[in-house]
């Protein structure tokens, strides 16, 4: 018997829990995530300098709106009462980001103790409150210092990564246990240097090769820094994962689904788990990798745990003529989406998660983003009621609860977001916080699904 069949929900309107939660571990990582550059705002304060996306977000015409990171939800001056959100909503664990050019604002060279101090504080206040630092070292602000000097198509930029990840390791290893390396290095590649829609901004596949192989370089020689700088660090690397699928049975079709998931999937798991890159991608892209002796050897350096993102599953037309992996996204009717009109399907982060298990042989695997962007609705007496948010919310966790009672290893999840926040190229129009924020006065209000995760925490610790 599940809890669902015999607890009721409090949250108005979305019926019971329906998630298996005695399929997850009793000590479970119920988390939130954030991003530094999304969040903190006070982008010329203490000492920060430039990342590359305070120059691509004024860029005209590179963001809905005009709009910019530089004050977004002010988290650099409110990170107190943002702590005392994470408590009311019951989470034992917060995913962040650490931002490089506040740390070391030239890339390289000397750390700026302002920066680190501003993470001593926000570490301390986390353990004060009984949460567990989940601490991500690049979530995509290169200091733009590097970037003028070549950025991530240059081999110099992962080594200086790994320099800057030892030194944060160093000041922070004493608390923080569980590192992530890298965010969705697939954006950094494809989306920033061959799509364009991102920053550094740039349309060149051979650049967005190299970014990809240095970023998995830096990957691992930061995982070997901050071994070196706190012993007994567990580290992971977060990858953005999507079930792929052909259009039709058709053999362009299949083969540009391969392709896709050779894309989105294999090229970013494959070397970090010792198969190096994919041999079929190697001749897709047709771009020779700026390969050193050892490499792949760093690349594979023994993960402690896997860090998945998962928003929506891919369908795949064979494109010919569009760029690589030369396949196209295209719509299925009559499926739900999002706001950001994103297709919903839960079953796909089950899938997801036994992939991990079975395929690569995962030993810890933490759900590091899930979550949705809706409109939402503020009521005359100010209460935010967003059901479609949490109806995505439950269901997810559902498929969570159903990997586990397969056999995957999962030990967390944490909720994209907490905060509504600066949405990257689509501004603050797009909202996916379990608080609301007020942009014009930065108050925080907890909506009807992140009262609704409060539940489910309580709901699980109640077992």
């Amino acid at each position: 018997m599940t809890l669902s069949e015999t607890r009721t929900d409090t949250a108005p309107g979305l019926g019971p829990l329906d998630i298996d939660l005695a399929a997850l571990p009793r000590r479970f990582a119920w988390g939130t995530a954030t991003s530094a550059y999304q969040i903190e705002g006070a982008v010329a304060e203490d000492g920060r300098a430039p990342s590359i996306w305070d120059t691509f977000s004024h860029t005209p015409g590179a963001v809905d709106g005009g709009h910019t990171g530089d004050t977004a939800c002010d988290h650099y001056h409110r990170w107190r009462e943002d702590i005392a959100l994470m408590r009311e909503l019951g989470t034992n664990a917060y995913r962040m980001s650490v931002a490089w050019p506040r740390v070391v604002p030239g890339g390289d060279g000397p750390a700026n103790p302002k920066g680190l101090a501003f993470y001593d504080r926000l570490v301390d206040g986390l353990l004060d409150a009984g949460i567990t630092p989940s601490v991500t070292l690049y979530h995509w602000d290169l200091p733009q210092a590097l970037q003028d000097r070549g950025g991530w198509p240059e081999r110099a930029t992962a080594e200086h990564f790994a320099a800057y990840a030892g030194l944060v390791a160093a000041r922070l290893g004493d608390r923080v246990t569980q590192w992530a390396t890298l965010n969705e290095p697939l954006c950094s590649a494809w989306i920033g240097h061959l799509e364009g829609r991102m920053a550094p901004g740039w349309s060149d596949l051979t650049a967005a090769v190299r970014a990809s192989y240095h970023l998995l370089l830096g990957h691992g020689l930061a995982t070997q820094a901050v071994r070196a700088a706190a012993p007994g660090a567990q580290i992971g690397i977060v990858n953005n994962l999507s079930t792929i699928e052909p259009a039709t049975d058709g053999e362009a079709d299949r083969a540009a689904a391969v392709r896709m998931d050779g894309h989105v999937n294999r090229w970013w798991l494959d070397p970090v788990h010792g198969h190096g890159f994919p041999a079929d991608m190697r001749e897709v892209y047709a771009v020779d990798l700026p390969e050193r002796p050892g490499d792949l050897a760093a690349i594979a350096t023994p993960l402690d745990w896997t860090g998945l993102n998962y928003y929506f599953p891919q369908t795949v037309a064979a494109d010919p003529g569009g760029p690589a992996p030369y396949a196209r996204q295209i719509d299925r009717p009559g499926v739900p989406r999002t706001g950001m009109d994103w297709e919903v399907d839960a079953d796909g982060l089950e899938t997801l998660l036994m992939r991990l298990t079975e395929e690569y042989g995962a030993r810890r695997i933490h759900v590091t983003e899930n979550g949705s962007s809706y409109a939402d609705t503020v009521a005359a007496d100010g209460s935010v009621h967003d059901p479609e948010r949490a109806r995505y919310l439950t269901g997810h966790l559902a498929a969570c609860a159903r990997a586990a009672r397969r056999g995957a290893p999962l030990a967390g999840y944490y909720a994209w977001s907490l905060l509504d926040n600066f949405e990257w190229a689509y501004g603050y129009d797009k909202r996916f916080g379990l608080v609301r924020v007020d942009y014009a006065t930065q108050r925080r209000t907890v909506k009807t699904s992140g009262r609704r995760y409060a539940e489910v925490i309580a709901a699980h610790r109640a077992l």
